[in-house]
Order: structure tokens, then sequence, then C-alpha cells
């Protein structure tokens, strides 16, 4: 087969940039140009390189080669040696493009001047290097704002990419008719050997408390279903704590990717592996989740939560990412965590759920400290109880997500930098 004679790279690092904005993106530049692996005889390859990011799992790999996009997938362990010898990982064509979709800025300033390819950044909240960058895709007006004069014009408000979720979702299948909530532990080991245990601990509770209420736990695409077993057995210490249990999975004989979980108290638990599932999640009336990507992805469906942050397991919360992390580490203050976080957040209105950290105030509860199942499920049946303060939540969350389009527009700034003699 002749190799491609144009390269299109996407860069990216974690498991929620992979979800809402590599893959929307990738399917979009599909349907509107032949590129392979899609086209086997296309000139034009889509490729991910991954880069090393402490928010990353290790597995986004495996979540990206299910879906089919690219050519090729490097990860991120093979960064650095990319860098140096990228001949090394297969064919680099003369001409090409590398997009930023996540991680830090720099890596793909530097992989696009290895490769002598054009370069698209798209900048959330800060453009860091407009003067390395073809082109600036931003999210909102304030990212433009923030540049240099010079570079205002190498920049274009694209908006929001996860404001496109909601118009994805409605291609799935909606959920059976009940009150769902939407369990969501995280996606790195750090947080479900904490999540798992714990939520499943509060669904036994909340069920007491709302009989008839259903419970969707999505499986992170990179983790899977026995881990989520490990997570709630004996292999895990931190399950011992808790006063639930795995009493068994059933896997449903119509649709491979759904399962049920159901815990020694008999509550049943929705699995559904076939991430992301933004139709489903949409229709609960309710999330309880940890800090971290989940929270904006929430967010941009305008579902309601309820985000903890559980600072009794100190030894694995070393392992978090952002303030928390970061204060997990301190030796001598880690026994004072959530002290020191509760402290961070009123002297610097510090927030740690993205919907409350873009509003710059309180619009999703943020319940910090050392917890307890019962009392989240206490709070969770409350909420559910309010169905005017739910819906106060849900516009405060519609409020914030800006127009729809932005996946359409983005793609038309990957293409205005491709040669036009590629393109049919």
């Amino acid at each position: 087969m002749q190799e491609a004679s144009l390269m299109v790279v996407f860069m990216s690092n974690g498991p929620g940039e992979l979800a809402t904005w590599v893959r929307p993106l990738a399917e979009k530049l599909h349907t509107k140009v032949l590129m392979r692996p899609r086209d086997s005889s296309s000139p034009i390859s889509l490729r991910l390189v991954l880069v090393p990011c402490p928010n990353a799992t290790g597995h986004e790999i495996n979540a990206a080669t299910k879906w089919n996009q690219f050519e090729k997938i490097t990860p991120a362990h093979q960064f650095w040696n990319l860098l140096l010898r990228p001949k090394k990982y297969g064919f680099w064509p003369p001409k090409g493009l590398v997009v930023f979709l996540g991680g830090d800025q720099f890596w793909s300033v530097l992989l696009s001047a290895r490769l002598g390819y054009s370069h698209l950044t798209y900048a959330e909240w800060v453009a860091r290097w407009p003067q390395w960058n073809d082109k600036i895709a931003a999210m909102s007006n304030n990212v433009r704002d923030r540049l240099p004069k010079r570079f205002k014009k190498r920049c274009t408000v694209v908006g929001d990419l996860m404001a496109d979720l909601n118009n994805l979702a409605k291609e799935e299948e909606p959920l059976p008719e009940g009150r769902w909530i939407a369990l969501m532990p995280g996606s790195k080991s750090s947080k479900l050997c904490i999540g798992v245990p714990f939520l499943l601990e509060v669904s036994d509770n909340l069920v007491k408390l709302l009989p008839g209420c259903k419970f969707l736990l999505p499986i992170a695409p990179t983790t899977n279903i026995h881990e989520i077993k490990k997570f709630i057995s004996s292999k895990n210490p931190i399950a011992s704590q808790y006063n639930t249990g795995l009493k068994k999975i059933i896997s449903s004989e119509k649709d491979q990717y759904w399962h049920k979980l159901i815990t020694n108290a008999g509550t049943i638990i929705h699995l559904n592996e076939n991430s992301p599932i933004h139709n489903q999640l949409s229709q609960c009336s309710l999330a309880i989740t940890t800090v971290g990507a989940n929270t904006a992805e929430l967010g941009s469906l305008g579902i309601p939560m309820l985000v903890l942050v559980p600072t009794q397991h100190l030894n694995v919360m070393e392992a978090w990412d952002g303030i928390i992390g970061l204060l997990g580490r301190l030796p001598l203050l880690r026994r004072c965590i959530g002290l020191l976080i509760s402290l961070w957040r009123i002297k610097n209105r510090g927030y740690l759920a993205w919907p409350n950290i873009s509003a710059g105030r309180m619009i999703v509860p943020e319940k910090v400290g050392i917890l307890h199942p019962k009392e989240i499920a206490i709070e969770a049946s409350e909420w559910l109880l309010s169905p005017k303060r739910l819906q106060g939540m849900k516009n405060d969350l519609q409020s914030l997500r800006g127009k729809p389009g932005a996946v359409e527009a983005m793609s038309q700034e990957v293409m205005n930098l491709l040669p036009k003699n590629f393109l049919r």
C-alpha cells in the first residue's frame, strides 16, 4: 500500500480530553475529508500522539484504539523517543499538521518543529506559545483578548468543544424510564479504589431512602469491568472500610456493553462499558462524582451533581491531580489535608469542580473532608426530593455552556491549514 502524502497529528493526554475533544473532532473530520484509516486509498493519514501527563491513566491508547479513528497511535511513554527518532515510529510525510488537543502545549510545539509541520492549538483558557503557532483556535474571546496584539490575527474563536456533547448524545439509545442517578468514581486507579466502594455504599443507603431509584455507572474508557470488580474486592484494602460488597455481576445477553452489578445488599447498579454514553447520562436526575474532567463533562450536559473529595484516604490521594495531590504529598501537613483545602478555597476563592471554576462561584456542591456514604446518600435524597432546586442547578449549568458548533468550526480550522490539493 502506498504511503500517505500528508499527515494530521492529534496530540492529547488524558481520558477526559480524548472522549470530549479528540474523538468528536476525529469523527467530524472523517465525515468531511477522506482520511486513513477510514479510507485506505486516501493521501491523508490521521494519527494520534499521546503525551506524558500526571492526569493520564496509561490506558488511553486502549480506549483510542477501539474507536478506529487513527492509522497509528503513539503511547505517552514513547513520546521522548519519538521526538529524538521519529523515523523509528513510522513514516512521516514531508507535509503535515500537528493539532494540540490536551496536555502541555509545549509538547506540540516541539513535535511540530521536529517534524517541520504546521501547528494548530486548541486553547481552552490561554494560548501559551502564540509565536510558534500557525493558528490558534480559542474556546472564548477571553483567550484571544489575552494574546499580544501582534498575534491576535492568528486566533479564531471556535467555541467550547464540549458544548456539542448534547448533540452527539442524541445518537445514543435512551435509558428506560425511572429516576436515574449516575455514579462517577473516576478513571484513574487512585480515584477508583476510593470511589467504587464509597459510591456503592452510597447507593445501598440511597435506595433505602428512595426505593425505586436506579443507578448508572459508566465505565471510563481507560478502565474495564475486571478492574471495577477488583476495586470492590479484597484486592483493594480500602474496600474493607466500607459496608458494601459485590454479590455478582450479570452480563446482558442483548448488549455486550451492559452489565448489572448487584451489591451484597441487593442494590442493582447498571454498568456500561461503551463510553462515552452522553445520552444516558443526560437522562440522570443527579450525578455523584469525584473531581476531575468528568465535572466538566457533566456540566456541559447540564446534569446536576454532587462533587466529592473524601480526604480520609491520604496515602492514595497523593496520586490525585491538582491541589489535592499537591497537599496530599506534604509530609508534615498531610493529615490536615481537608482543612488545608478548605482554607485554600476560602482565601483564593478556589474551586475544585469545573462548573464552579468556570463560573467563579459555587454552582454545584463540593463536599470536602472526611465523608461518610450515609451522609452523602441523605444529601443526595434531599436534592432528588427538591425538583425546583435541581432544576435551578441545571439552569445554572446550562447558562455556562457555549453554543453548539465548536466541533464543526474546529474541523474547518484544520481543513484551512491543509493544502487544498489534498482535499476532495
